[in-house]
């Protein structure tokens, strides 16, 4: 996917803003930017402008455009005991780029749980944007095996590593947008150097590899294929996720809202 760098660098404010914002700050924005580009081209919603760092659950989708102002969004109720499923359904919705990833690692003979992971990696985006690895796989946590989490966790520094071995590259859009001499920041490489040397470190690497195909506006994907994997591999709690209890519950009731109008 090509990325207009000016219009992306609009998002973030003003020039001031922007030559103050570290610049791995810059390529979460941007991954962000990515996913809702691409919602918009395969959904055909016009997007709002958003605020930098609000989840995309908290903003107008729709309306706007041709002199019409944007129109209030109201999200839908969920189930009382909603399940992973419904989150995607209610309010993960348009999750082409995890769906994407996933279908792209299923395709290529991933392991399920490193499919889980593809799956999952990006969801805490509909909530929060900023280290969106390390708060997903915190809110994931409680709910999937350690090796998921520490994968969705890590892979958030991995992507400024390139990994031959497997195919992966220093991404063309970051050299576009950020220039050659980039270096990431210390507490970065300091991660980066830890997972690379861990033993699940290829689970984390997978998900970089496969976030590299996974934004596609022409390509057509479905949960239907990912439904046994995640009653495999995923600990749906009986009472509902947001009630039961854990300690990232909170996480997911805060995604619920019922009838909230935003």
């Amino acid at each position: 996917m090509e990325v207009d760098r000016r219009a992306f660098l609009a998002t973030l404010g003003s020039t001031a803003v922007i030559n103050r914002m570290p610049d791995e700050e810059k390529a979460e924005a941007l991954e962000h930017y990515m996913t809702d580009l691409l919602d918009q081209q395969t959904t055909g919603n016009e997007l709002s402008p958003m605020r930098r760092g609000a989840g995309d659950i908290f903003r107008t989708r729709t309306g706007g455009g041709n002199g019409n102002p944007p129109q209030e969004r109201v999200l839908e109720r969920m189930p009382e005991k909603p399940t992973l499923l419904d989150f995607f359904t209610y309010r993960f919705a348009p999750a082409t780029h995890v769906l994407q990833s996933a279908t792209d690692a299923m395709k290529k003979g991933e392991k399920e749980e490193t499919i889980l992971a593809c799956l999952l990696h990006d969801v805490v985006l509909n909530l929060i944007k900023v280290d969106h690895g390390w708060w997903g796989a915190q809110m994931i946590e409680p709910y999937a095996s350690e090796k998921v989490s520490w994968a969705i966790r890590h892979h958030q520094a991995l992507r400024f590593y390139p990994d031959l071995s497997v195919g992966y590259e220093y991404p063309d859009q970051y050299v576009r947008i950020f220039g050659k001499d980039y270096v990431p920041e210390p507490y970065i490489k300091k991660t980066y150097e830890y997972a690379r040397n861990h033993k699940w470190y290829m689970e984390a690497r997978m998900i970089t590899v496969h976030d590299l195909y996974a934004f596609q506006p022409d390509m057509k994907v479905s949960m239907d294929p990912f439904i046994d994997i995640i009653g495999r591999h995923f600990k749906q709690p009986k009472e509902g996720l947001g009630f039961d209890g854990s300690p990232t519950a909170h996480m997911w009731r805060s995604m619920i809202y019922p009838d909230h109008p935003l």
